[in-house]
C-alpha cells in the first residue's frame, strides 16, 4: 500500500505541469546513448508517448553520428571532421541519408507505434520538414572552409508540423534538409534541434546527452548545475569548464532562447525516464538554461 501510495504522490505531482503545459510544444533532440542502448532508448519514447496521451505536443529530432560513422567503415570510408562537422561529400552523404532516413528514422516511427503510440516520419519521401542551404564557415584566414554536403536550417514547415501535433502525432526529424535543387544537405542535430524549436516557437527545447548535464567537475556528477542563464554559460565556456562537444548544445540552446523558447534542457538520456523525471517533477534532473 506505501508503495501504491507514493506513486498516487508521483501523479499529483506531475498534475500541475501536466495543466501547465497541455497543448505546448516541446522539442527532444535525441542522440548518443539515448539511441544506442535499447533500454535507454525505449525509456525516452515511452515517456514521449506519456506526454502526448497527457496534452504536451512533442518533436523529436535525431541524428545518428555512431551509425553512420559504423556504416562508413564498412564501406572503407574514413570519417573527416572540420571544424567540429562531419565532412560530407557525395559518397558520405549516400551514407548518412541512407541510415538516418532509412534505418534509423524508420526504426524509431516504428518503435513508438509497437509501444501504442502515434508517430510519423520522413524516411518514406512523401513528407519533407526542413530546409536549407549549404554552411558557409570561414577559416582562420578568413577564406571559405569546404564542407562538402554540410548544411544549415533556414525553413521549418511549421504549418505541416503543427497539423501532425494538434492531431496527437509524434514526429521524428531527421537531421537532414534540402536545399533549393532538391538535394540532401546533412545537418548537425543539435542545430536542427533548435532551428525546429525556434520556428516552431516551442515551449522547451531538451537535448539527450552522456552525461548527467552541465557539470563543475566533468569527473564527479555530484557537481552537476541545475540552473544557469546565458551569461553565466559563457563564463563557464571561458573558464573551459563548458568545452568540446558541450559547446554546440549550449549554442543551440542560446540560438533557441533568442528566438523565444521559454527554456531549455540539457539532461541525461542514459537514465531511465529522464524526460519525465525534469519535466514533471519538482527537482528535475539535469540543466536547466534559461535567458
Amino acid at each position: 500500500m506505501d508503495e501504491a501510495i507514493r506513486k498516487a504522490e508521483a501523479l499529483i505531482e506531475a498534475l500541475s505541469y501536466i495543466r501547465q503545459f497541455r497543448n505546448r510544444l516541446i522539442v527532444i533532440k535525441l542522440g548518443g546513448s539515448a539511441m544506442e542502448e535499447p533500454d535507454a532508448l525505449k525509456a525516452t519514447l515511452q515517456d514521449v508517448i506519456f506526454m502526448s496521451t497527457v496534452g504536451l505536443r512533442p518533436i523529436i529530432v535525431h541524428g545518428g553520428g555512431k551509425p553512420i560513422d559504423r556504416a562508413m567503415a564498412e564501406s572503407g570510408l574514413k570519417p573527416r571532421k572540420v571544424q567540429g562537422r562531419r565532412y560530407t561529400d557525395q559518397a558520405t552523404l549516400e551514407i548518412v541519408v541512407r541510415v538516418l532516413l532509412n534505418e534509423i528514422n524508420a526504426g524509431l516511427e516504428k518503435q513508438v507505434r509497437d509501444l501504442g503510440g502515434r508517430a510519423i516520419g520522413p524516411h518514406r519521401g512523401a513528407l519533407q520538414f526542413l530546409f536549407g542551404e549549404q554552411l558557409k564557415l570561414l577559416g582562420a584566414d578568413g577564406q571559405p572552409i569546404d564542407l562538402g554536403r554540410v548544411g544549415t536550417v533556414t525553413r521549418v514547415d511549421t504549418d505541416l508540423l503543427r497539423d501532425l501535433c494538434e492531431a496527437g502525432i509524434v514526429p521524428i526529424i531527421p537531421s537532414l534538409a534540402l536545399d533549393s535543387a532538391g538535394g540532401w544537405l546533412n545537418v548537425n542535430a543539435d542545430t536542427a534541434a533548435a532551428a525546429v524549436a525556434s520556428q516552431m516557437q516551442a515551449e522547451k527545447l531538451v537535448l539527450l546527452t552522456d552525461t548527467p548535464g552541465i557539470l563543475l567537475d566533468c569527473k564527479d556528477p555530484a557537481s552537476l548545475i541545475t540552473s544557469l542563464n546565458m551569461s553565466r554559460c559563457q563564463d563557464l565556456i571561458q573558464q573551459k569548464i563548458i568545452d568540446e562537444g558541450m559547446i554546440p548544445k549550449v549554442e543551440a540552446c542560446f540560438d533557441s532562447l533568442r528566438a523565444g523558447v521559454k527554456k531549455t534542457h540539457v539532461i541525461d538520456g542514459r537514465l531511465r525516464h529522464s524526460l519525465l523525471l525534469e519535466i514533471y517533477t519538482d527537482r528535475g534532473v539535469g540543466t536547466e538554461i534559461a535567458l
